[in-house]
């Protein structure tokens, strides 16, 4: 028997490489920041052939252009000659009568440097970018590595990652040989390869389980501040809460986590956050973060792309099952892929102890208060389905926001009408047993389903009305029903660059502010030509020293309606920054904040509603 399965398995081994397509990522022989990656295909179907790298991927909504990272490309038939070449676009190479095409070559430089000195791109969100120094740390998102031949995605890709015998790959997927300088990765398809991202560096990693799932957690920090086992209490902690939260929706039995920590001498990247996957997330925070508020931050970020395991990943419409990464066709539903996931992603936090009521109550009153800094009346569905083109793509952060916060009262409506028998997270469940990973719905027909599901055409009216509609969402009649009252509050005055001055970034390389791009400008920026992409210098003469940013936020709160302003700033001029001052009178952004309490003397109803609200009990 042992005889006949080594035979079965060396037959398999053979017949799966043979018709796979072998892809060679080379992290010991990096040239000028680049790394070289060889593409070896089975035999065509077709002589004519279109190679392509993504434009976009799954968990993103940005044009990114991957293919523009890659330089050198070089293709190959059966006998070693090059093969002539269209190049159609930054992600598309056309070739004509290549049915003897066998071999792909380039060089992938990454997209962390461009974050610094490109003037020409929007920067790709780092957690979804690529990362290359040499002898430190190589972050390999595989859709800014490998690309594929149209109508061939679903072909097997065999994965052999080339790396310094000292380098330690913190991924989820299982290495099949013993070599030291190399990893052998097999994967059903294009899309597992792209849902597959890897980070190598100098093993400092921990692995444990909790909750019945195996768990690793490999971290990068640059000066050596931090420890993967510096995380390990509260990840146990907070896995084991999500776990409980979701009960059978998650089946995952192993997850990774890649915590890159961004400092010293390397990049100065400003696109912190996490992008999800099946088995795995790739994570980029600052390294001069306070322990305590990286383990709030991996609680909060982490647990939201873990919740992402349940939707999209494995509840999704046929968008995303089926993704276009040349062409991308986007869904309808960022309401709940997005919102509806930030809102577990606070909501365990509240059912399962890791936050009180009020702490709860203060992020829903955030909630409120940026998604006032967005269009109110634009549909949703509509944002969403183009959410990768103006004017809407400016809309997109606010699925964080809003969204959340229609997940929120869609909670409520249910719990109202199913008398605390059935809230969000029921409805979800329902809706991953009637679905699944390899089961996608319409996505025109989910409000349909979601009726089906629930039994309420109550949520067929609210959605038609706050989520595809151009109502505003009602959160003050929403809230009352769990005895939560919404108090408004005009607040002094507020001078600043953004209308959100807690999405301010900080530049360490140029001791500059600095701000994402889906930011909304305040009005003073607007009026002196400000661009989302300059960097702050100094306001009237004073420098930001981060070290003292709270004398630099006094002094803007001292400003004046009118007052003269001076701002100095970095501003992109090609492959450089040059230093621009812009001048003006100040304008003062007015502000109502809505704060929430919970109701002193609620009715036994909203008492009712509230506990089951915030506890999940029936």
């Amino acid at each position: 028997m042992k005889k006949l399965a080594l035979s079965l398995g060396v037959l398999t081994a053979f017949l799966v490489n043979a018709q796979s397509i072998k892809t060679t990522i080379d992290l010991v022989n990096v040239k000028d920041d680049k790394v070289a990656v060889t593409m070896e295909f089975p035999k065509m179907k077709s002589g004519d052939v279109k190679f392509h790298f993504p434009k976009t991927v799954p968990g993103t909504y940005s044009v990114d252009d991957y293919g523009r990272f890659v330089e050198g490309i070089k293709f190959y038939d059966n006998k070693g000659k090059e093969l002539t070449f269209t190049k159609v676009n930054d992600n598309t190479y056309s070739l004509k009568n290549a049915q003897n095409l066998t071999k792909v070559t380039y060089l992938v430089n990454d997209s962390f440097d461009e974050e610094m000195d490109s003037s020409k791109h929007k920067a790709v969100f780092s957690p979804s970018g690529t990362n290359i120094e040499e002898g430190k740390i190589y972050l390999i998102n595989t859709h800014g590595f490998v690309g594929y031949i149209e109508n061939m995605q679903d072909v097997p890709y065999q994965l052999v990652v080339q790396k310094p015998t000292d380098f330690y790959g913190t991924t989820a997927l299982v290495d099949q040989d013993k070599s030291e300088s190399t990893d052998t990765y097999t994967l059903a398809n294009y899309a597992k390869l792209t849902d597959s991202p890897l980070m190598y560096t100098k093993p400092d990693y921990i692995t444990f389980n909790a909750g019945g799932m195996d768990l690793v957690l490999g971290v990068y920090s640059p000066t050596g501040k931090y420890k993967a086992s510096d995380f390990k209490e509260n990840l146990e902690k907070m896995v084991l809460a999500q776990k409980k939260f979701l009960g059978d929706m998650n089946t995952n039995k192993k997850y990774a986590i890649m915590l890159y920590l961004s400092g010293g001498d390397g990049p100065q990247i400003k696109g912190f956050g996490a992008l999800e996957h099946h088995e795995s997330t790739s994570v980029v925070l600052p390294e001069m973060m306070p322990k305590d508020a990286i383990d709030k931050t991996i609680t909060d970020v982490v647990s939201h792309e873990f919740f992402h395991t349940v939707n999209p990943l494995k509840t999704h419409s046929e968008e995303i099952h089926y993704f276009d990464y040349a062409d991308p066709k986007m869904s309808q539903h960022l309401w709940m892929y997005e919102g509806g996931t930030e809102y577990f992603a606070n909501l365990f936090q509240i059912q399962e102890g890791l936050i009180n009521k009020d702490e709860f109550l203060q992020r829903i009153t955030e909630k409120i208060t940026n998604s006032k800094n967005y269009d109110d009346t634009m549909p949703f569905t509509v944002m969403s389905k183009n959410v990768l083109k103006e004017p809407y793509k400016d809309q997109y952060r606010n699925v964080y926001e809003k969204g959340t916060l229609l997940a929120m009262c869609l909670d409520i409506e249910l719990r109202k009408l199913s008398n605390g028998e059935m809230g969000y997270r029921d409805m979800i469940r329902k809706l991953s047993q009637r679905f699944g990973e390899n089961k996608p719905f319409k996505d025109d027909k989910l409000i349909d389903e979601l009726v089906t599901i629930t039994g309420y055409p109550q949520v067929k009216d609210f959605y038609n009305k706050y989520i595809a509609g151009n109502q505003a969402t009602p959160y003050e009649q929403y809230l009352n029903m769990v005895g939560v009252e919404v108090q408004k509050q005009e607040t002094p005055p507020l001078f600043w660059f953004i209308k959100d001055p807690q999405q301010t970034g900080y530049n360490d390389k140029n001791k500059t502010l600095v701000f994402d791009e889906n930011s909304p400008l305040s009005s003073f920026s607007k009026s002196i030509g400000f661009k989302i992409t300059d960097e702050i210098l100094a306001l009237n003469g004073k420098s930001i020293d981060i070290q003292k940013i709270q004398d630099f936020i006094a002094y803007t709160r001292s400003i004046k309606e009118g007052q003269n302003i001076t701002l100095t700033v970095l501003r992109k001029n090609g492959d450089k920054m040059d230093k621009v001052n812009l001048s003006g009178k100040a304008v003062l952004d007015k502000m109502t904040i809505e704060t929430l309490q919970y109701r002193s003397n609620p009715t036994p109803a909203e008492q009712k509603l509230q506990d089951q609200w915030l506890t999940g009990k029936k």
